[in-house]
């Protein structure tokens, strides 16, 4: 290591880290870089990232005068400010096919929900920018002129969701195979995103009016009204860009600060990381039968909290002052350590410079809604029809509501000064993903790369899934004790796709850990 070294950047693709890592050794910050990965990824990951869809910025900055004010950029999708009446709403499901499993979308112009991630992208670089806009652009408009292929992750991904990328003819001519437009790419094969380059450089000299009140956003409402979406002038006009305080808990001597209500992530992870206050998990021993049952109980207790707190319909701030009540926790902290024993598409950058800023970005289209704006190359989102964020049901949702979502962009600073930046894709497996890559840190001393690929658990639903890589011993008694063990035979997106960036205060060290579950890759320049 020398103090040559620039920053560390993790993301999903080798391309997405690459862009990230260039503007890194151009002298960008970590917050320029993360923007120009989170752009990349439009490109290189184009199921998974969209300027159709929204997401979270959470931003350290380590020098400047806002040095040491950690901040949530919430800039995720908003519902719109009315609801047009069933019948005249584009609205219909599609199966996507996991290969093991099968899983319904909803898709169509009513499911698009009001995009916030332009509007972000514009935000953070006029807050914490230090490059030209069409510098930190440069990187993904190289890609979209070149074109990427398909990785063997990414082409599994557009597969799944292959009804809906080949449900329009515009989409099909982007995402569709050339000898069967009804089916999607083939590994190496090009996405035809060039249109894309060609948006990035409008959005780099015009700014982010170009989107909320200018032509492209003309057409996307006027597109909307005349093919049956909700979204509005009105809706692009009035989207806002939310700045929030994160969600703050101590755990084994670490400061960790992650996403707060209105999403529901980050005020979980905090619930079970206050769940395991002052347990000597090292006791337990990593891995071991007793360190996984105690894990899963923890998740459990978890989602019954998350119904007991009625956090997904109870107004967010009064939801989180439940879950985090000391007498709250002290009923399900007793659950935790009172009982001995006994024989939906995600993607997320992690960036830090040798300045210390820190940058965790996560973002999501959902599937995508099959509808592409017209001249730009941007698929917009199908939020309005994600299961997962409409507890009330569809065609019910409450307007004009900044919409929750299960991502958790989260920063862990340790007593020594270590800083570490993180988040996962994984809908909801994020917060049991982030949870864990967090103990690995704290409680087990493991490396970034380390406490990144280590098998996982998720308990949900009364099954307790066990990752490859668990010994046959741990297995074995896990399966002892508990009768809803599920093991797995590989390791597997479903565990998550957490991408973790580290700085060592002691001379500036800097380590990252990109998940293979999800196509991680960690650059250190």
């Amino acid at each position: 290591m020398t103090m040559a070294q620039r920053g560390a950047i993790a993301a999903g693709h080798a391309e997405t880290a690459r862009a990230g890592a260039t503007i890194l050794e151009q002298g960008g910050n970590a917050f320029d870089a993360a923007l120009a990965a989170v752009c990349a990824a439009c490109v290189a990951e184009p199921v998974l990232s969209s300027f159709g869809g929204g997401g979270f910025l959470l931003a350290h900055p380590g020098q400047g005068q806002l040095r040491g004010r950690t901040a949530v950029y919430d800039f995720f999708t908003q519902t719109p400010k009315r609801r047009r009446a069933e019948s005249e709403v584009d609205f219909f499901p599609i199966v996507a096919d996991f290969g093991e499993a099968t899983q319904e979308f909803h898709i169509g112009m009513g499911s698009i929900a009001v995009p916030g991630l332009v509007k972000g992208l514009f935000r953070a670089h006029r807050d914490l920018g230090s490059m030209p806009m069409a510098d930190i652009l440069a990187p993904a408009m190289d890609m979209a002129r070149r074109g990427v292929p398909l990785n063997r992750l990414h082409t599994f991904i557009m597969g799944v969701v292959g009804p809906i990328l080949v449900s329009r003819a515009a989409s099909r001519a982007v995402f569709g195979h050339p000898d069967d437009p009804a089916r999607t790419l083939d590994e190496g094969g090009v996405p035809a995103l060039a249109i894309l380059a060609d948006t990035f450089d409008a959005l780099a000299h015009e700014g982010e009016d170009l989107f909320y009140r200018g032509e492209i956003g003309a057409r996307l409402a006027a597109d909307c009204t005349a093919g049956g979406g909700h979204l509005t002038r009105a809706d692009l006009e009035g989207y806002t860009v939310e700045p929030r305080a994160p969600l703050e808990v101590e755990f084994n001597g670490a400061r960790c600060a992650t996403n707060p209500p209105p999403s529901t992530g980050g005020i979980l992870i905090a619930f079970a990381l206050e769940l395991l206050r002052g347990l000597d998990l090292r006791r337990d021993g990593f891995g071991t039968a007793a360190y996984l049952d105690r894990l899963a109980r923890v998740m459990e207790l978890t989602n019954r909290a998350r119904v007991e707190s009625r956090l997904h319909e109870a107004e967010a701030g009064r939801a989180a002052e439940t879950l985090l009540d000391p007498g709250f926790l002290r009923q399900y902290r007793d659950g935790v350590a009172g009982r001995p024993f006994a024989p939906r598409g995600t993607t997320h950058i992690s960036v830090i410079d040798r300045h210390g800023n820190a940058a965790a970005l996560s973002v999501s289209n959902g599937e995508g809604c099959g509808y592409l704006i017209p001249g730009t190359g941007i698929m917009m989102n199908n939020m309005l029809g994600e299961e997962d964020i409409n507890p009330h049901g569809f065609h019910r949702w409450p307007t004009d509501a900044r919409m929750c979502s299960m991502m958790s962009p989260t920063l862990m600073q340790e007593r020594d000064g270590t800083l570490t930046v993180l988040g996962s894709g994984g809908s909801n497996r994020i917060r049991t993903a982030v949870m864990q890559v967090l103990l690995n840190l704290a409680a087990f001393g493991m490396g970034a790369e380390d406490a990144v690929a280590a098998p996982r658990i998720h308990f949900e639903n009364g099954v307790l899934n066990v990752e490859r890589g668990v010994g046959e011993g741990p297995l074995r008694d896990l399966a002892a004790l508990r009768d809803d063990v599920t093991p797995w035979d590989d390791g597997n997106l479903f565990f998550g796709g957490v991408h973790a960036a580290r700085l060592h205060p002691r001379g500036g060290a800097f380590e990252g850990g990109g998940d293979p579950r999800r196509g991680g890759v960690a650059l250190v320049v």
